[in-house]
């Protein structure tokens, strides 16, 4: 079945009781025990289950075509669970271009845990080799990856890992199941932040792991899923459903203006350098040509000429883009990277990121032109 079919159809079917087409929410946080005491209706409490998350999980895990999916409140609680498969005593190593978040969280929060980490790049094969040596247990790649759009050979990482007996784990919220699947080239987990494509309209946070195969892996994401709680309400699961009906038709539209945003910059007098893989110039094009499918995303970052004061200058001057955080919904946003990680951040500080939508690209254009002409 085609993706587009599979959007419309995972996980919906007419309500049984009423006949309506779209399913029900259901609320309720917790279910009817039988007179034995059980719960023959597979239900008990919201946090460990709820009719509308499962239908959500359903239909992702569907477009992913992995076995089955976690969903969770947010895409930093879904790689937080992703990152407890370390625990104890294990160690992680992530893409060095990765979201702050991520990173963060690396630094941050495992340590605590007993779990060692290491950022390298990861389109490095050798440097990745070499990381994986000291018994990681987990392999995190972004590709492309947030905010230098770079492209890591999911193929290559999955036959590394595994060599290790790592895990491969793929953040793929930038490409969405719809530009690329990682499961297809070896991946054992796929992580979305559903507050971004999959959801598209900047109204509902999220974020959900996939599985390759049921076992050990799924067993502990489920019961980190009940225990530690973090899991979305049925309204916000509902909002994503209702979204997944037209990803393939919003993400090809907004890759294609993304296309043609790129190559405008890409020719631009003011502008130092662009990150887009789907420029033949940018140095991952040839394996994300192979990877990725019907398009390279909807993220472009560039470089201008000089440092953060001259970066946040361009982005004070659009009329069009919106200056926000995030990427992913049907409008453009636009935004100086650096300075929203902080001190640590390893972003350049001329670099700005856009996150393209489903305005005509020549506005967008023309807004971008008047920005940096100043």
């Amino acid at each position: 079945m085609k993706i587009e079919t599979t959007a419309v159809h995972a996980g919906r079917e007419p309500d049984p009781a009423t006949g309506a087409l779209r399913e029900p929410i259901q609320l309720s946080t917790t279910f009817e025990r039988g007179a034995d005491g059980g719960y023959a209706r597979g239900y008990s409490y919201s946090r460990s289950g709820n009719p509308t998350r499962a239908t959500l999980e359903q239909a992702v895990a569907a477009l992913e075509r992995g076995t089955e999916a976690v969903a969770f409140a947010s895409g930093s609680a879904a790689t937080l669970a992703a990152f407890t498969l370390g625990v104890p005593g294990g160690r992680i190593v992530c893409s060095s271009d990765c979201y702050h978040g991520t990173a963060k969280q690396l630094r941050e929060i495992l340590p605590q845990w007993g779990v060692r980490t290491e950022l390298v790049d990861t389109t490095d094969l050798d440097a990745v080799e070499r990381a994986l040596e000291p018994g990681a247990s987990l392999l995190w790649v972004e590709t492309p990856s947030n905010p230098l759009l770079r492209i890591s050979d999911l193929a290559a990482l999955a036959e590394l890992a595994h060599r290790r007996g790592a895990l491969l784990g793929c953040d793929n919220t930038f490409a969405s199941p719809v530009l690329q699947q990682p499961f297809a080239h070896g991946a054992d987990l796929v992580m979305h932040s559903s507050t971004k494509y999959l959801g598209g309209h900047s109204d509902v946070l999220g974020g959900i792991v996939l599985v390759r195969e049921s076992g050990p892996v799924l067993t502990r994401l489920r019961e980190f899923q009940s225990a530690g709680g973090g899991v979305p309400s049925p309204f916000d699961c509902w909002l994503l459903l209702r979204s997944l009906a037209t990803l393939p038709l919003r993400v090809r539209a907004q890759a294609a203006n993304a296309a043609a945003v790129a190559r405008f910059l890409e020719s631009h007098p003011r502008v130092e350098r662009v990150h887009y893989p789907g420029l033949e110039s940018h140095p991952g094009h040839a394996l994300a040509a192979r990877q990725m499918h019907g398009g390279y995303g909807a993220v472009v970052s560039v470089q201008v000429p000089g440092g953060a004061a001259d970066a946040l200058a361009v982005v004070s001057r659009v009329r069009l883009f919106t200056r926000a955080t995030s990427v992913g919904g049907v409008e453009s946003l636009i935004e100086h990277r650096a300075s929203i990680e902080g001190p640590l951040s390893q972003t350049p500080q001329n670099l700005i990121r856009m996150s393209i939508g489903l305005e005509h690209p020549a506005d967008l254009v023309a807004d971008l032109d008047q920005a940096l002409a100043g």
